[in-house]
């Protein structure tokens, strides 16, 4: 790498919502980042996605312009 032409990475805490806390390097000036969502709590990576509101969704499409299965 070229010398003088990136920025200074330091060890940041990030704080979730949730209250989970985790560090990582980062270019910010602040010591501490709050985010609203990270890894522990987001859907996809829980595995609660809302498949069942999908569902949901399709039988409310279907009612409204009178289609049948």
């Amino acid at each position: 790498m070229k010398k003088g032409i990136h920025k200074n990475q330091k060890e940041v805490t990030f704080t979730c919502s949730c209250g989970e806390s985790f560090k990582a390097m980062s270019t910010s000036k602040n010591d501490e980042i709050h985010v609203e969502i990270c890894s522990k709590c987001h859907p996809f990576y829980t595995g609660k996605q809302g498949t069942a509101t999908l569902t949901g969704n399709v039988e409310k499409f279907k009612q409204k312009y009178g289609m049948k299965n």
